[in-house]
């Protein structure tokens, strides 16, 4: 059922494709659900059963979802997902988050990150992944930009958070930036 297994040096990242959520949730109770896919609270099962039934992917959209496990815990401790992936144009969004407050601030999200768009360029041929951040989100903004994401836009009102809209930065990293970073930082190793 895993799509596919990234190991970092603290990490395993567990790959799920809109197939293999489909055969979770037909073929497991709620409890063994939320067991499998990290979920602490009902709220976040509710969410997850809706896209479920809503239909994770369209005609030209998919998705793999990465679930960040602390291999020292063997806990899973959030997501990282490269979403909206439109396989015709070779473009994927990037979204991810932390879920335990304990594994926040030590580095691990820039694993997986870093993980994950090797995987999005070199396996799977992404030529662009593109992100969304709140305006508000610094430490996302300057997570993004430390792999050299590039500010395209803010979208006005982009998305609701308890009954206000606000802004999001929409971000953008091309495969022959993101290629040209890559060298850099392997001829600057040597």
């Amino acid at each position: 059922m895993i799509l596919k297994i990234i190991e970092t040096r603290r990490l395993l990242l567990k790959g799920l494709s809109p197939n293999d959520m489909k055969l979770i949730f037909e073929n497991n109770s709620k409890d063994e659900i939320k067991n499998i896919l990290g979920h602490r609270s009902e709220e976040d099962f509710i969410k997850e059963e809706f896209k479920q039934r809503s239909g994770y992917s369209s005609y030209n959209r998919s998705f793999i979802l990465f679930l960040l496990i602390d291999k020292a815990s063997n806990c899973i401790i959030g997501r990282c997902a490269l979403h909206n992936w439109n396989k015709e144009n070779s473009r994927a969004e990037i979204g991810y988050h932390i879920e335990d407050n304990n594994f926040k601030r030590q580095g691990l999200m820039s694993e997986a990150i870093e993980a994950i768009l090797e995987y999005g360029f070199n396996q799977i041929n992404l030529n662009r992944i593109e992100a969304l951040a709140s305006v508000n989100n610094i430490p996302s903004l300057q997570l993004l930009e430390k792999y050299n994401f590039k500010r395209e836009g803010i979208l006005s009102q982009h998305r609701k958070t308890l009954d206000q809209y606000e802004d999001s930065v929409l971000l953008s990293l091309l495969y022959d930036d993101y290629n040209c970073s890559t060298n850099k930082k392997s001829t600057e190793i040597k």
